[in-house]
């Protein structure tokens, strides 16, 4: 798959393609009906399949300060992406003067004489150009027009919800990281750097990696979870995840102020400092309390320990 920072990346020589256009935050299952859908698409034409991102997210530059939290980096989106056979994934700088585009400088001056699309595979609710006037009857007219089709697809959804980012930032906000996962297709992943943490847990028998997320990152409510830790990059360990029961909060019984999330890797133990990594939520085991004693608190520990053990080997099947 090739990687655009910008259209200014296209090789002179480029054809037509299929575009599917959106934010795509956590390639979440209706997402990749939509990528699926361009992809296929682009195998019948016989060109390429182009997914166009953007950055920073839209809200950041409509409302400064707006920034939802984010369900994954770019590098997790181009990743995802390419699993679903995107040929092409390009990021798209969102600044203040695209975001003046008109509905038919958009399509004119980016998809047509830039991308040169023969089809647009988009969300039935997908809004574009200045003030989102732009609808998918918009876009089918300026097909018409310009010479490329429309696929508007309905969004993916179960038991009466509709599947999309929104949703899922609120299912994490609800520490519902199971329903999360369903949405998703796979368990939300939290990306981040192991920093130095006050070494507490170490001390109780339970060693952490205390994991500083990545900007902006959606992180689930304050609880105890069972999930995955995998080092990610072109380090040695990288690929490899280990089984982890993860605590995320101020760690209430020694009255902390600053929200954390700490892995305690199961079966593992080696320096981790530095290192990228991704912690994967698999499902709530409890919600975060004041414990009244230390002993109290390492016998709750182990109890999600054996918890995790129990929840990550029922997920796997073994």
């Amino acid at each position: 798959m090739q990687r655009w920072r910008s259209l200014d990346e296209m090789p002179a020589d480029w054809g037509r393609c299929v575009l599917t256009i959106g934010v795509f935050d956590g390639v979440h299952r209706g997402h990749a009906q939509l990528i699926s859908r361009a992809v296929k698409a682009a195998a019948v034409r016989g060109v390429s399949s182009v997914l166009m991102t953007f950055d920073p997210h839209p809200l950041e530059v409509v409302r400064a300060g707006a920034h939802p939290a984010q369900l994954s980096t770019l590098d997790r989106r181009a990743e995802l992406a390419e699993e679903l056979g995107i040929d092409v994934f390009v990021v798209m700088p969102f600044t203040a003067d695209f975001m003046k585009l008109t509905p038919e400088e958009y399509v004119e001056e980016l998809l047509v004489d830039r991308l040169h699309v023969a089809e647009v595979v988009v969300g039935d609710n997908f809004t574009f150009g200045k003030q989102a006037a732009g609808t998918v009857d918009t876009m089918r007219a300026l097909g018409v027009r310009l010479g490329f089709e429309v696929d508007a697809v309905q969004l993916l959804g179960e038991h009466a919800v509709t599947f999309s980012s929104t949703y899922i930032r609120g299912c994490l906000g609800d520490g519902n990281v199971a329903a999360a996962a369903e949405a998703l297709g796979r368990p939300h992943r939290l990306e981040g750097v192991v920093v130095h943490g006050d070494g507490r847990g170490k001390g109780l028998g339970f060693p952490t990696a205390n994991v500083a997320p990545t900007m902006h990152a959606a992180v689930p409510a304050d609880g105890v979870y069972a999930g995955w830790f995998t080092v990610l990059g072109d380090d040695a360990l990288a690929g490899q995840r280990f089984m982890a029961a993860i605590s995320v909060g101020t760690n209430p019984t020694f009255d902390g102020r600053n929200r954390t999330v700490e892995p305690h890797l199961l079966d593992f133990d080696a320096d981790l400092y530095g290192k990228h990594v991704g912690v994967d939520f698999v499902e709530q085991l409890r919600g975060m309390r004041k414990f009244d004693s230390i002993d109290e608190l390492v016998e709750a520990i182990q109890h999600d320990v054996d918890e995790t053990r129990k929840v990550l080997r029922a997920e796997t099947g073994e």
